[in-house]
Formats: structure tokens, C-alpha cells, sequence
């Protein structure tokens, strides 16, 4: 397929410094030797652009003139001399960095080719970090084998909804998730919970292991951390696994060392900003192994909370920021 002429910029929600976040013109990405440079059509947030959002680092990215957004969908326009299996025109759904843009750039491993090729590419788009993320977390860290009992903290954002779903694609025997409202504990059930429950609750801990005989649960999938770090030690079996995913309750905290050495329980800490690209493809590798028939069949999928176009990336950011989102808020482009 013969490569369409490339304008030389493009609109891009940019990091301004103080200024926060401003939609800028700046010139559109070329891609390296082993990248693809792809047309967005469609990209959706998560928590850590919050962080870039107010100019912090998230790995090697971040700071002043960063364009922001971090998962995106659409079609191939360019590939690197070294990209191989993926060719332009080909409609794929990636993570990286830019995907706040009309264009952005990645490494081919860091890319999906769309599962069903009719999907919509705004859900494609909210696919990628979610999939790798918990399906690294459960099986790969978790150890997750079937008829196991599993705790997702922090259940209704959309990385925990995905572990909700995928937990029970793989055969987990129980599985509990956990919101702090009422409204999203009512939904979770829908995408695979069989109990869900309230952290703000001072007896979750009891209520979990009421729901396991008193034993706790096999694996815990922990987003939240900070105070719930030792309270989790409490709600796991002896012998079982914690991952901790993600730091949303806070990044510091008193630690049970005696429940963990006496409950014998593997704490295992996981990110993705410190791997690298072929460590993110051997991810990938699994991911597609074990998930991809249930996503083209449409049994894996995570709702849509609301869609903006990219001129609305700051207000994207606020509506994440004030916790008023169930599922994934996307920004989408015309195309």
C-alpha cells in the first residue's frame, strides 16, 4: 500500500507546565527503525495520565511539551524498516505515549491487530493496558488457577473491570470485587463479580472471608494499596498472592510483616514503566493465547462512559480526576 503524503503537524493535547494542559499545534511523530506511526481514531484515558497531566514523570515520559495519553486505536499509516506483521492500512490498537493526538508513534510490540476487524475503534481503544495489565497480573504474577478465589481492589475502574471478566474467562471459582459506592457495586456483576464489596466498610475483611469459609482468598489483585496494604494480608489464604497493581489509596503505609510471614503469603509488585519493549511483547505473546476468541466473540469488553473529541482533553481529565466515571472515557476523532 503506498504511504499517503503526512502533514507536517497536528493537533495534540501538550503538558504546558504551570499552564496544565493545553491543546497545541506540534509537529507530527516520524517513526523509528522498529515503529509504526498510527492515525488515531480513537484513545482513552487512564489514572496515570492524571500524573502526567500535572507534569510528573510516568517512566521516561513527562514534563513540559510531553503530549499526553497513553493507549490509543486506528490505522497504520507508516512502518519502520524493522516492523514486521503489521503493514500500513492495517487497523490496530496500541500503548505508548501521544495518544492525546491526530498521529502517534510506537513500537510495533506494543501494539494489537484488532481482534474482530469490524470493532469499533473506540473500544478497541480502551482495550490494550487493561488486557496486558491483568492478564500479566493474574496469571503471569498471580499464578491464577482454575477454581481459585480471587479479590480485585478497586473493581470498577476499567482495568478492574477487565480483571473481573478475565478472572472468570479463566475459570476462577470465585471472584469478589470491591467499589466505594453504591451505584458501581451494583454493576459489577455484570462484568463477572460474584460478590462485591465496600472498602469504606470496617468489616470487608470479615465479609471476605465469610465468603470463603474463613480461609481468604487465593490471590489478591491489589490497585489501591496505602491503608489496604496490611487489611489485605487479613483477606488472604495462607499460602496465597498479593499483586499489587496499582497505588491509588497511597504509596506508603504501616506494613503487617507478622501476617504476612505467618499467613506465608507471596507479595509480588508489578508496573510496566520499568519493562522493557520485549518483555511488553512477550505479554502481549500471552494475552493473545489466552484471551483473544473471547474478545473477538465479544465476551470481553469494557463500557464506555462517555466519548469527547480531543479539543475535550482537558475536560476528559477533570471528569477522571473528580471519580464521577464508571468504565473508560475516550476521546474520539472523525475518520
Amino acid at each position: 500500500m503506498q504511504t499517503p503524503a503526512l502533514p507536517a503537524t497536528m493537533r495534540a493535547a501538550v503538558q504546558a507546565g504551570t499552564d496544565g494542559v493545553r491543546m497545541q499545534t506540534v509537529p507530527v511523530p516520524r517513526p523509528g527503525p522498529a515503529d509504526i506511526l498510527v492515525r488515531v481514531r480513537a484513545s482513552a484515558l487512564n489514572r496515570a495520565d492524571l500524573g502526567l497531566a500535572q507534569g510528573r514523570q510516568h517512566g521516561p515520559h513527562g514534563g513540559p511539551g510531553t503530549v499526553l495519553g497513553l493507549e490509543w486505536a486506528g490505522e497504520v499509516v507508516s512502518a519502520g524498516p524493522q516492523v514486521t506483521g503489521v503493514a500500513p492500512g492495517d487497523r490496530v490498537m496500541c500503548s505508548g505515549i501521544g495518544a492525546f493526538a491526530e498521529y502517534a508513534v510506537t513500537d510495533y510490540r506494543r501494539s494489537f491487530p484488532l481482534p474482530d476487524p469490524s470493532m469499533d475503534l473506540a473500544r478497541a481503544a480502551c482495550l490494550p493496558i487493561a488486557l496486558r495489565t491483568m492478564h500479566d497480573a493474574l496469571v503471569t504474577q498471580g499464578g491464577l488457577r482454575p477454581g481459585q478465589s480471587v479479590l480485585i481492589q478497586g473493581a470498577s475502574s476499567g482495568v478492574g473491570l477487565m480483571g473481573l471478566q478475565v478472572a472468570r474467562h479463566l475459570g476462577a471459582g470465585l471472584v469478589l470485587g470491591t467499589s466505594t459506592t453504591p451505584e458501581r457495586r451494583a454493576r459489577l456483576g455484570g462484568f463477572g463479580a460474584h460478590h462485591a464489596l465496600d472498602t469504606t466498610d470496617p468489616g470487608w475483611v470479615d465479609a471476605v472471608l465469610s465468603h470463603t469459609d474463613g480461609r481468604g482468598v487465593d490471590l489478591v489483585i491489589d490497585q489501591l494499596s496505602g491503608p489496604y496494604a496490611s487489611l489485605n494480608l487479613r483477606a488472604t489464604a495462607v499460602g496465597g498472592c498479593v499483586v499489587n497493581v496499582g497505588r491509588m489509596a497511597g504509596q506508603n503505609a504501616v506494613f503487617d510483616f507478622e501476617t504476612h510471614s505467618m499467613r506465608r503469603i507471596r507479595y509480588q509488585g508489578v508496573t510496566f514503566r520499568t519493562r522493557s519493549v520485549d518483555e511488553v511483547a512477550a505479554i502481549a505473546e500471552r494475552v493473545r493465547a489466552d484471551l483473544w476468541p473471547a474478545l473477538a466473540a465479544g465476551r470481553l469488553a469494557l463500557p464506555i462512559d462517555v466519548r469527547l473529541p480531543l479539543e475535550a482533553v482537558p475536560q476528559a481529565l477533570a471528569r477522571m480526576q473528580a471519580n464521577e466515571h464508571f468504565g473508560k472515557i475516550v476521546i474520539e476523532q472523525p475518520g
